[in-house]
């Protein structure tokens, strides 16, 4: 079904992903230079998707991070093991002023014409800190892991964090594991010691050892230096426009099984339309288009991502993969904070073409 993507049936661990994990301060609709209060979201991109699959899709899932024992330390780690997320860390100890530190970010949420606002702070970071031999890879995947999965956000970190990528993955195939990566692309992170020339050249590196490929149209062409479309504005998404450029990617890295993206033509902060495309050994699968209104945009990727992953993992057909992913997506855009609060059956709900009314 798969194009040869042989996923093992079974493993202590559905998925493991490697990250770095942060906590995300978010004032809601008020601008940060306004705010009096925040709520704390535990966050991060490769985290997230071990963490939808386990609260939402009720899958065994794990993070490979690095944790600092201080306060920050222990209220991240409380959530992890919150969302049912199995840890192995790499323990940091803060020195009381400088750290080292697990990173903060700073997000609101915008509103209407007002777009959202991001800001970083991810000095002295632990997760910046890991290197190849970290982790106990040969330990971690004798237990069994179906699929371990990581992604450009922690290979933006440092100049180690791609290795530490890369040395998983090697570990991964070795074990029979599917390898996924999300390409996540974020310009700041990677200006701070490389820019995008470096980002082509270590993600060039991860990609072609990499199984299934996530990532949204501007990934592709930043990260991969890959040519696309102009990002729609005011036009319906076009999937067929896409699927040429996927096309592309895997002409350049033919070992790839699956490629998939989301598709989002942002109307305003809290309207956006909402689609997505997967090619699956050859064959392309687009999802409905959806009129979404967002509460928090954090997350709808890897939400996204999840869905998708979740689908193959249970071997379903890969449009039935790709509409459960959307779907997940879409209804994570609903919820505050980065990670899902779904329920199952309100993504198989959606998937199949359910509405909003009210459920009694």
């Amino acid at each position: 079904m798969y194009a040869n993507l042989a996923i093992p049936a079974h493993g202590r661990l559905d998925l493991l992903s490697l990250g770095g994990l942060v906590h995300r301060l978010d004032p809601g609709v008020v601008p940060f230079r306004k705010a009096t209060t925040v709520d704390i979201h535990v966050s991060g991109g490769e985290f997230n998707v071990a963490a939808n699959l386990s609260d939402c899709f009720g899958l065994r899932t794990g993070i490979a991070s690095a944790m600092v024992d201080y306060p920050i330390g222990d209220l991240v780690s409380q959530r992890v093991r919150a969302m049912g997320v199995r840890a192995f860390y790499k323990r940091f100890t803060h020195d009381g002023v400088r750290g080292p530190n697990l990173a903060t970010v700073y997000s609101d949420r915008g509103f209407g014409v007002r777009p959202p606002t991001v800001v970083y702070n991810r000095a002295n970071e632990a997760a910046a800190q890991l290197v190849p031999g970290d982790f106990d890879w040969g330990a971690i995947f004798a237990e069994g892991v179906r699929w371990f999965h990581s992604g450009g956000i922690f290979a933006s970190l440092s100049e180690s964090t791609g290795e530490v990528i890369l040395e998983g993955m090697r570990a991964a195939k070795a074990a029979g594991a599917v390898v996924s990566f999300d390409l996540n692309f974020r310009d700041k992170l990677w200006a701070v010691w490389g820019g995008t020339q470096k980002a082509v050249e270590v993600l060039d590196r991860i990609v072609r050892q990499t199984d299934v490929l996530v990532g949204n149209e501007e990934d592709l062409q930043k990260a991969l230096n890959i040519p696309g479309p102009k990002p729609v504005s005011g036009g319906r998404l076009d999937p067929a426009a896409f699927l040429e450029m996927i096309d592309r990617v895997v002409a350049r890295y033919p070992q790839l099984k699956v490629v998939a993206t989301t598709l989002r033509d942002v109307r305003s902060t809290n309207r956006h339309l909402w689609s997505a495309v997967a090619w699956v050994g050859g064959q392309s699968h687009a999802a409905p288009i959806a009129e979404l209104d967002v509460l928090d945009r954090v997350g709808g990727g890897d939400g996204f991502a999840a869905g998708l992953f979740y689908g193959l993992l249970e071997g379903l057909s890969p449009d039935e993969a790709v509409r459960l992913g959307w779907a997940h997506g879409a209804l994570l855009t609903t919820f505050p904070g980065d990670t899902t609060m779904a329920t199952l059956e309100q993504v198989r709900s959606l998937a199949r073409g359910g509405s909003a009314r009210i459920q009694r």
